[in-house]
């Protein structure tokens, strides 16, 4: 039987906390940030971190992991447990106007309240818009976590939060990974060397 969510809101009201201050550990400090709260969700925050060692930013969503992801199919939704995620893009800076990127990324990061999804490594995500003006992509593939941020160890019996890098994905590829898989795209972008940090960049050969 679930746990009465009232046992569990003061600690459920630190997560974020605990969320924001690994991606601080992790990405240094965000020198942006920006909220949106969606009708019948919970608000969520995009932070912006640059690193300008390797000339990239990155955006990580903050409030996605404040509840856990329930299966669509279930028949009764656990408010304690189950998996929680942040959403994390990595691009070049100063190619595009990529910090339009901001709504967007809340959009899909409240994609489990809203919809009823769970966001796990291998499934894309369409906004239904480009990520920014004039970008190439409407959708990401959800990448494996783990490299840029470590998972974040919550109390028992909350599962960890997640923290999935998001690959960008023109139209052509998004048609193309739905029939043959993420692992194939992911290898056709391999054996391509595609950079994937790079806003203005085209789609893979698919041929």
């Amino acid at each position: 039987m679930p746990v009465p969510y009232a046992l569990y809101a003061p600690r459920m009201g630190e997560v974020l906390a605990l969320v924001e201050a690994r991606l601080r550990t992790a990405l240094g400090e965000p020198d942006a940030r920006a909220a949106v709260t969606f009708l019948g969700t919970d608000r969520i925050e995009v932070l912006r971190f640059p690193d300008a060692a390797l000339g990239l930013v990155r955006y990580a969503t903050l409030g996605m992991s404040a509840q856990p992801m329930t299966d669509p199919t279930a028949a009764l939704a656990d408010p304690v447990k189950g998996p929680r995620a942040e959403l994390l893009l990595s691009v070049r800076a100063g190619l595009a106007d990529t910090d339009k990127v901001l709504r967007p990324l809340a959009v899909l990061a409240a994609s489990p309240q809203v919809e009823g999804v769970v966001v796990a490594p291998g499934a894309s995500l369409d906004t239904g818009e480009p990520l920014w003006p004039g970008a190439p992509f409407t959708s990401v593939l959800v990448a494996e976590a783990g490299g840029l941020v470590e998972d974040l160890a919550l109390d028992a019996p909350m599962d960890p939060v997640r923290f999935l890098p998001l690959l960008p994905m023109t139209p052509n590829e998004a048609a193309w990974k739905r029939v043959h898989g993420a692992q194939a795209l992911q290898e056709r972008w391999l054996a391509a060397g595609t950079d994937l940090r790079d806003p203005l960049r085209g789609s893979v050969d698919l041929g």
